[in-house]
């Protein structure tokens, strides 16, 4: 789409200000796609059963789901079993540039609302589908979870101690990286739509997305290396990298495996010896050397707290990072420099903070959209600009269709 505005006149820093969507998705990848839409500026209304997202459900983190996920929406609760139901959520497709669900395989097609039949109906739609493992394989029909992703990525496999139990993931990153992943190809086809006038079916699985997250340890096994494995700290064929090392309060991880890197290390230690000790005078040798290595790391860094070993290592352009707790992250200069906290606000008075987007638009400020609806909250609005009537309305509510 080519750059009409003048020179010198910035775009409008709510970029998607003209683009509806409606989320048909519970709990993290479909919701989180519509929420990146919606943080550029998208309408976006979140299509709710009638006893709400999932996520509503499971007690206090489901609760964190729903604030995290679906800030700046507003919400319908609709019967889809039903037909009125299904003709309300058709009827507010029809007026949408985007869909997006990420129900249990085949839900969407029972209720006449998949892909094909959408599109079918409004080709210029753009129809976003997450699932756990894709539509064309033998597990096509299994329900898929962050978990079960990162178990058949091989992710849980690399992750851990070498003795100990494959461990997952502190935090469900795939779920969060398939909605991010969603969103950026929600946007190029609204971008070839630009072109030519036609949307486009979309799919994004949690496999794949588990598998792209680790393209670098796949292209380097699928070029012959050996099967990789669990270490723990540290990475296989570099050192130190991404070693983690207790300091006087607490741990840093730190990374000096380049040449350059390393010599810096240790003239910023005052152990200059270091740099030329057999077991230590290349990355290779170091490698070997790992448990040695670790050993002087422990020795040059104990003496130190957290912060001192920042200081002194960044001074010397060595990549170093404290090991924080969430409260420590909270309290950090940087993050409150970045403005990434943002304060999400409802209409009924209350609000939360969150995590806005996590990039800038020039000097725009950074979005910080409403709190997260009430189930249903808005769903006489909805319907009413849809062109329901007050009293066709009531009778969806009467009937149990409209939450």
């Amino acid at each position: 789409m080519p750059d009409a505005s003048p020179q010198g006149v910035r775009p409008p820093a709510a970029p998607l200000a003209d683009v509806r969507v409606i989320d048909f998705g519970q709990y993290i990848a479909g919701p989180g796609a519509a929420m990146a839409l919606a943080e550029l500026g998208a309408s976006v209304i979140k299509v709710e059963p009638i006893g709400g997202d999932q996520a509503r459900h499971i007690g206090r983190y489901g609760e964190s789901m729903i604030r995290a996920y679906n800030r700046g929406k507003r919400s319908i609760a609709l019967d889809l079993k039903s037909e009125a139901g299904r003709e309300a959520a058709l009827r507010l497709v029809a007026g949408s540039d985007v869909v997006i669900q990420n129900l249990r395989p085949g839900v969407v097609e029972k209720l006449g609302i998949g892909p094909a039949e959408v599109r079918a109906r409004h080709p210029r739609v753009i129809y976003l589908s997450i699932s756990g493992f894709g539509s064309s394989g033998p597990s096509r029909q299994r329900p898929g979870y962050d978990i079960a992703a990162q178990a058949e990525s091989g992710l849980m496999s690399v992750t851990g101690e070498p003795d100990r139990l494959p461990q997952k993931v502190g935090v469900p990153i795939v779920d969060a990286a398939a909605a991010q992943l969603g969103a950026q190809a929600v946007l190029a086809a609204l971008y070839g739509r630009e072109r030519s006038g036609v949307g486009e079916t979309l799919e994004v699985s949690l496999l794949e997305t588990a598998l792209h997250l680790q393209a670098a340890t796949w292209c380097e096994y699928l070029a012959g290396a050996p099967e990789p494995t669990r270490i723990g700290d540290g990475q296989p064929h570099n050192a130190p990298a991404a070693e983690v090392v207790a300091t006087r309060d607490g741990h840093v991880v730190l990374s000096a495996y380049a040449e350059d890197h390393w010599q810096r290390f240790c003239r910023a230690m005052g152990r200059e010896e270091l740099a030329v000790d057999p077991r230590f005078s290349s990355n290779e040798r170091r490698v070997a050397h790992r448990a040695e290595l670790r050993d002087v790391l422990r020795d040059c860094l104990s003496g130190y707290t957290s912060d001192q070993c920042v200081d002194l290592l960044s001074r010397h352009q060595i990549v170093v990072g404290a090991v924080r707790r969430y409260r420590d992250v909270l309290a950090s200069a940087d993050v409150a420099a970045s403005g990434i906290l943002v304060d999400a606000a409802g209409t009924d008075g209350g609000h939360y903070r969150a995590l806005g987007l996590p990039y800038r638009m020039g000097d725009a400020p950074r979005a910080a959209p409403p709190a997260a609806p009430a189930c249903g909250a808005d769903g006489a609005a909805v319907l009413a600009e849809a062109g329901y009537s007050d009293a066709q309305i009531a009778a969806l509510r009467q009937a149990g269709i409209l939450a």
